[in-house]
C-alpha cells in the first residue's frame, strides 16, 4: 500500500513539474537487482528529489547480471552524471567500472553491497554481520538451543550473503543446533523455491529454515508445502518490509516465524549525495540501524510503517495543492473513494446482519420441520436391514471371486469376520420384524422386507485404479457405520484420495477444512443426519460448489424428493452397485469441469448447465452461477481501481481470502487474482479496438498502476502488444 501511495503521488508530481528548465544535479543510480525492496527504495528517493528544485535521478537496473552492470555504469556516466549511488552485484565484479566512473572526478556513494576498491566517497549499509549473528542468537532460543537448521544462501560472491551467513553460523556455536546444508541461492523466490525442491536431502526432519531474505523464505516454505512436510518448519527471513505482502505483514500472518529489518532508507541516501555535491560536511561510512520482527511486535510495526506513511502522504498532498488544480482534484478524489468505501462497508454491515438473521430464521424452520418429522419404524427398521445386507453382499462377493478363498489368509479371514458379523445382525433384524409382524404391522414390514431383498445389485470392487491426469480427486465419506467407511474405501481407492468422518457433523467440519471434490454421505446419522449435512453444505457459499451424492437406505420416493430439496446432486439406495456409484462420481465430476470455462471467454455470461440423468430433479448450479454472476460484477464495477485486493473482493462475498482462493479454484481452474488479471485485459483489449485512448488511458482505466507492466501482461494474455493491436 505505501508503495502505491509514493507511485501514485510520484506520477502527479512528475505531471505537475514537467518543465524544460535543466536539473542542477543529475545522479545517477545503478541497482544491482530488481525486486519490491529496490522498488519501494528507488520511490524513497523518488519522493525526495521532489523536496529538492533541480534533482534529476537515472535509474538503471542490472537484474544479478555484473556484466551488464558494468555496462550500465559506464553508460550512466557517458551520459553526463555528476554523482553515482551504486548497489555491487558481487564484491568484485564491478569494481573496474567503479574504478572508472571515481577516477574521472565523479563521486561514488556505495550502498547495501560491498565493493573490494576502495574508490568509493561513502558507503551506506547496515551491519549484515550483525543481522546475521542477531537472527542466529533468535533461532537458537526459538529452538531453544536444539534443533536442525536448513541455510537458503544469498547470491554468491556478494558481500551481504557472505557477512550474514559468517554472523548466523558464529551465533550457532556451541549451541545443539546443527546446520544441515547451507545452499546457495540467489535473492529470488523462484530460485529458493528451486534450492530447496532440488535439495538431495531430508527435509522431514528439518525444524526451521533460516533464508537470506524473506523472498527466498517464501520460496523455501513453498518447496516444502509441495513436498508435503507435515507439520512445517519455522521459516525466517531478512528484509522485514512493512506494506502489503511485506515481510512484516508475512510475520504477522504467520508464513514467516520472524524477519530482520533491513532498512532502505532511499531517503537518507539522496541527502547524503545531495550533502556531497553540496560540499557539506558528510559521514564516509553510514551504518542503518534495523531490528527483528517477531509475531511479538509485527503489529506494532505494521502500525508505525503506516503512520509513517500517512503522513508523508499528507505533506506530500500539501505540495501538490500549491501546484495545480488538477492536484487538488485528485485529493478530493481519494476523499471520495474513502467516504464511498465507508458508506459500502455500512451497507454490507447492514447488508450481512440480515442475511445472519434470515439464515438463522430458515435454519431454524428446517430444523423444526425434520423434528416433526421423524423417521418412521419402517424406514429405521430399512435403513438397518439394507446397511449389512450391502456389507454382506460386497464381500461374499470378493470372497466368492477369490481362488484362496478357502484358504486361511488374514484377508479371508477378515472377510469371514465381517460376512459373520452381519450376517447375525441381519438375523436379529429379521427377528425383529417377525416380533412387530406379531403385533400387526405386517403390511409395512412386508413391504419394506421385499424392497431390501429385491432392489440390491451386487458391488463389484474395481479390479485397477483409473488415472487421466496423474492427480487424484478429494472425496469424502460421511457415514456413521465403520463398515459402511471400510467398504467405500475399499472400493474408491484406487481411484481417489478419500476422506472419512463418522456423522454429519464431523463431515461438516472436516468439508469446510479440506474442501473435498465430492461428498458420498449417508442419510440417517447421529448427531446431524445427512439431509441437514447436505444442506448446511450446499447453503454455505464456500462449499455450495461440492457435488453431493446421499448413499442411503431410504428408498421411497418422498424420501428422494426429500434428498433432492436439501441440496443432493445424486441419490442412490442401498444395496448399491459400485460400478455405478464409480460411474455417478465421475459424471458428477466432469460436469464440475465444465463450469472452468466460465471466465474463457469475456461476452460469456453464463455457464452451460451440467447434464443430469433422467429420471431425476434437474439440478441446475444456480448458486455457483449466481456466486461467479457476483464476483464477475463486483470485478467490473470496481475495475479501474487498482487497488482492488482479493480481501475486498472476499469481503463483499462474504468470504475469507482462502475460502475465495479455493472455491473460485474450483469452479475456474484459475485463482482470483488471475481472472482479475484477464477480465482487466480483456476490457482493455476492447478498449482498444473501440475507442480513441491512449494505450496509457486504458492501462490506467482498467487498473493497471504501470503501462509497461499492462503492455508485458497484454503481449502475454493475447501475443501482441497494445501499440500492434491499434495500429
Amino acid at each position: 500500500m505505501r508503495r502505491l501511495l509514493y507511485l501514485t503521488l510520484i506520477t502527479a508530481l512528475i505531471c505537475s513539474a514537467c518543465t524544460n528548465r535543466k536539473p542542477n544535479y543529475v545522479i545517477g543510480v545503478s541497482q544491482c537487482t530488481e525486486d519490491i525492496w529496490r522498488d519501494w527504495q528507488n520511490s524513497e528517493m523518488t519522493l525526495e528529489s521532489m523536496l529538492h528544485d533541480g534533482v534529476e535521478l537515472r535509474f538503471k537496473t542490472a537484474r544479478d547480471d555484473s556484466k551488464r552492470q558494468i555496462e550500465q555504469i559506464d553508460s550512466l556516466v557517458e551520459s553526463g552524471i555528476q554523482l553515482l549511488i551504486v548497489a555491487p552485484n558481487q564484491l568484485a565484479s564491478v569494481t573496474p567500472a567503479i574504478n572508472r566512473a571515481y577516477d574521472k572526478g565523479i563521486p561514488v556513494i556505495v550502498f547495501e553491497r560491498k565493493t573490494d576498491s576502495p574508490k568509493y566517497t561513502a558507503f551506506v549499509s547496515a551491519d549484515n554481520y550483525e543481522i546475521g549473528r542477531i537472527m542466529g542468537e533468535y533461532v537458537a532460543m526459538r529452538l531453544k538451543g536444539k534443533g536442525r537448521v536448513l541455510e537458503i544462501l544469498g547470491l554468491k560472491g556478494s558481500s551481504p550473503a557472505e557477512e550474514r551467513h559468517k554472523g548466523f553460523t558464529d551465533a550457532l556455536k556451541g549451541s545443539d543446533i546443527e546446520i544441515v546444508a547451507s545452499l546457495q541461492s540467489d535473492w529470488t523466490e523462484e530460485k529458493g523455491y528451486e534450492t530447496v525442491k532440488n535439495y538431495t536431502g531430508s527435509l522431514e526432519d528439518i525444524d526451521l529454515v533460516f533464508a537470506h531474505n524473506d523472498r527466498s523464505a517464501l520460496g523455501a516454505r513453498r518447496a516444502f508445502i509441495e513436498a508435503k512436510i507435515i507439520p512445517l518448519p519455522l521459516f525466517c527471513g531478512i528484509d522485514g518490509l512493512p506494506g502489503k505482502y511485506g515481510g512484516i505483514q508475512m510475520v504477522r500472518d504467520g508464513i514467516l516465524d520472524a524477519s530482520y529489518i533491513y532498512p532502505t532508507r532511499g531517503d537518507q541516501l539522496l541527502q547524503l549525495a545531495l550533502d556531497i555535491l553540496d560540499e557539506k560536511p558528510y559521514p564516509k561510512e553510514i551504518v542503518l540501524t534495523s531490528a527483528i520482527v517477531t509475531s511479538e511486535n509485527a503489529n506494532v510495526l505494521m502500525l508505525e510503517s503506516d503512520m509513517v506513511s500517512r503522513q508523508s502522504q499528507r505533506l506530500s498532498r500539501l505540495k501538490d495543492m500549491t501546484d495545480t488544480y488538477m492536484q487538488q482534484l485528485g485529493t478530493h478524489r481519494v476523499i471520495s473513494i474513502l467516504a464511498g468505501v465507508l458508506i459500502f462497508l455500512l451497507l454490507l454491515m447492514i447488508i450481512g446482519i440480515y442475511y445472519h438473521f434470515l439464515q438463522t430464521a430458515r435454519l431454524n424452520d428446517e430444523r423444526n420441520k425434520m423434528e416433526r418429522e421423524k423417521l418412521d419404524f419402517y424406514t429405521q427398521v430399512s435403513h438397518e436391514l439394507r446397511t449389512p445386507l450391502t456389507l454382506i453382499q460386497a464381500p461374499l462377493e470378493e470372497l466368492t471371486e477369490t481362488e484362496e478363498g478357502k484358504k486361511a489368509s488374514p484377508e479371508t479371514k477378515a472377510l469371514y469376520n465381517m460376512l459373520r458379523r452381519n450376517t447375525n445382525q441381519l438375523i436379529e433384524l429379521i427377528n425383529k420384524m417377525l416380533d412387530v409382524q406379531a403385533t400387526g404391522s405386517l403390511d409395512i414390514l412386508a413391504t419394506g422386507h421385499q424392497n431390501a431383498v429385491m432392489a440390491p445389485t451386487t458391488p463389484v470392487l474395481p479390479t485397477a485404479p483409473i488415472e487421466d491426469d496423474g492427480s487424484k480427486s478429494d472425496i469424502l465419506i460421511v457415514d456413521d457405520n465403520a463398515d459402511i467407511r471400510t467398504l467405500l474405501r475399499r472400493i474408491l481407492q484406487d481411484r481417489y484420495q478419500v476422506n472419512e468422518a463418522e456423522d454429519g457433523q464431523q463431515g461438516l467440519e472436516l468439508a469446510n477444512e479440506i474442501v473435498p471434490d465430492l461428498i458420498v454421505s449417508d442419510v440417517m446419522m447421529p448427531v446431524m443426519n445427512g439431509l441437514e449435512f447436505c444442506q448446511r453444505v450446499k447453503d454455505n457459499i464456500a462449499t455450495s460448489h461440492i457435488p453431493v451424492i446421499l448413499l442411503t437406505a431410504r428408498a421411497l420416493s418422498k424420501h428422494q424428493v426429500e434428498g433432492y430439496e436439501s441440496g443432493a446432486d445424486a441419490y442412490i439406495t442401498k444395496p448399491f452397485s459400485a460400478d455405478v456409484l464409480l460411474a455417478r462420481i465421475d459424471n458428477l465430476l466432469k460436469n464440475r469441469l465444465r463450469l472452468k470455462g466460465l471466465f474463457a471467454n469475456e461476452e460469456e455470461k453464463k455457464v452451460e448447465q451440467a447434464e443430469t440423468p433422467a429420471k431425476e430433479p434437474q439440478q441446475p448450479q444456480q448458486k455457483e452461477d449466481k456466486f461467479m454472476t457476483r464476483f464477475r460484477e463486483y470485478i467490473e464495477q470496481h475495475m479501474s481501481d487498482s487497488n482492488l485486493s482479493v480481501e475486498a473482493i472476499g469481503a463483499e462475498l462474504g468470504l475469507s481470502r482462502v475460502q475465495l482462493y479455493r472455491k473460485v479454484k474450483a469452479l475456474t481452474g484459475q485463482s482470483p487474482v488471475e481472472l482479475l488479471r484477464t477480465v482487466r485485459l480483456h476490457k482493455a483489449h476492447r478498449l482498444l479496438q473501440d475507442s480513441v485512448k491512449s494505450i496509457s488511458e486504458v492501462a490506467y482505466e482498467v487498473g493497471f498502476t504501470s503501462p509497461s507492466y499492462f503492455t508485458k501482461c497484454f503481449r502475454d494474455e493475447f501475443g501482441a502488444s497494445p501499440s500492434e493491436l491499434i495500429s
